[in-house]
């Protein structure tokens, strides 16, 4: 004999049905029992909904869907809540990840306006709501657009390494006068942060020189062009393997006068910016060249090349690298405000980008604090202008 089994369709409830039956219990003395069977509905759940009931009338919103409107209402309000949130978390994380300034932030709060309430905009991103009123009815001012326009063009000239105080020194140099202050502000504003040289190590030499002495003595003030030339060399990478950079700059004015770049760091590479630096100044004579006891500047080769030249050698002492502290940071500058972190991809590539920035940039631009501010050859054409010396 077969049994047939009908299968009990679930049934849904209403709140308001919900909200009637839990009444008959809370309200009108009835059993759990006896409205469950007056309404034909299982003790388990009426059970539940006399709970739920009872703790929505304390005032506690359940965490499933309320019965009562007051309850139900509240879920709407935070439900609302989480929505903007969620969607007002999509540009907060960009407008973070950026660091932009405060003119943009109030630029960006304009643009979501028309979707949600500006306070609600302000506090998401950490500005006061008057702040961006007063931005609001702030004026245009032609003179400030120019001015951070140029100084974003100066920093941007700069490959991201001028700071405020390089740009206050550039922005005078070109006949503005400007503080230090306006120009850190309009660069906040701007979201224009400069690049930080991280830790930097030297080489320390194995065996002394004391055949050549240390003329210098760090006196680095020099009065005038061609008394003291400096020279080193450091490494850059390029394509699969290290190039060798060798300077030569004129002490005075901490200007360079002199580079080579080679696949090897040999004398040659030293005599061949030696070279350039003479053949520039016009072969002057008496010059003291001061460096450090790489053995290419101790090589007879680069030294018979300084005798050629009647120039005096001086080297600095063994392991002291702030013996020869003004090469050590103009390689420092190099580094980090110009190569490419991951090298030149080919020596030509390195060539004509290091050229630039030693003979251009560096020396036509770049302020310079040995200099007061002024580039190199600015400090030299000033120096011409005042007393006449070439």
């Amino acid at each position: 004999m077969r049994c047939s089994i009908t299968k009990r369709q679930r049934r849904t409830f209403s709140a308001e049905f919900k909200v009637d039956a839990a009444c008959l219990v809370l309200d009108q003395g009835y059993s759990i029992p006896e409205a469950a069977r007056s309404l034909d509905v299982g003790e388990t759940a009426l059970r539940r909904w006399v709970e739920q009931l009872k703790l929505e009338r304390g005032g506690t919103t359940p965490t499933v869907k309320a019965l009562t409107p007051e309850q139900r209402k509240i879920q709407e309000l935070e439900a609302r809540i989480n929505r903007l949130e969620r969607e007002k978390s999509i540009p907060k994380k960009g407008h973070s990840s950026l660091d932009v300034g405060r003119t943009r932030t109030f630029s960006l709060i304009d643009q979501l306006r028309e979707h949600e309430p500006v306070n609600i905009l302000c506090d998401l991103f950490d500005v006061p709501t008057s702040c961006y009123y007063d931005f609001k009815q702030r004026k245009p001012n032609a003179g400030r657009i120019q001015l951070a326009s140029r100084i974003k063009e100066l920093f941007n000239a700069s490959r991201g390494s001028a700071g405020s105080r390089a740009l206050v020194s550039m922005l005078r140099e070109a006949g503005t006068k400007i503080g230090r202050f306006k120009v850190r502000k309009l660069m906040q504003e701007a979201g224009l942060a400069s690049k930080q040289p991280g830790s930097h190590r030297y080489k320390v030499a194995k065996a002394e020189r004391p055949d050549i002495p240390n003329l210098l003595k760090r006196e680095f003030s020099v009065a005038a062009p061609n008394q003291v030339w400096c020279g080193d060399i450091t490494y850059i990478w390029s394509g699969n393997k290290w190039c060798y950079l060798a300077v030569v700059i004129d002490l005075y004015s901490r200007r360079v006068v002199g580079w080579a770049l080679s696949d090897k760091p040999d004398a040659e590479l030293a005599a061949k910016a030696l070279d350039m630096a003479w053949e520039q100044r016009g072969r002057p004579a008496g010059v003291m060249f001061h460096s450090d006891q790489g053995c290419q500047y101790g090589s007879r080769k680069f030294r018979q090349r300084l005798w050629r030249y009647r120039m005096t050698q001086s080297m600095s002492r063994r392991g002291n690298c702030w013996d020869n502290a003004p090469m050590e940071r103009l390689f420092r500058s190099l580094k980090t405000e110009w190569v490419p972190a991951t090298g030149y991809l080919t020596m030509n590539q390195a060539r004509k980008d290091i050229s630039y920035y030693l003979m251009d940039y560096y020396n036509r631009q770049r302020p310079h604090q040995a200099n007061d501010g002024l580039s190199p050859v600015t400090a030299e054409n000033r120096l011409k202008a005042v007393s006449g010396i070439g």
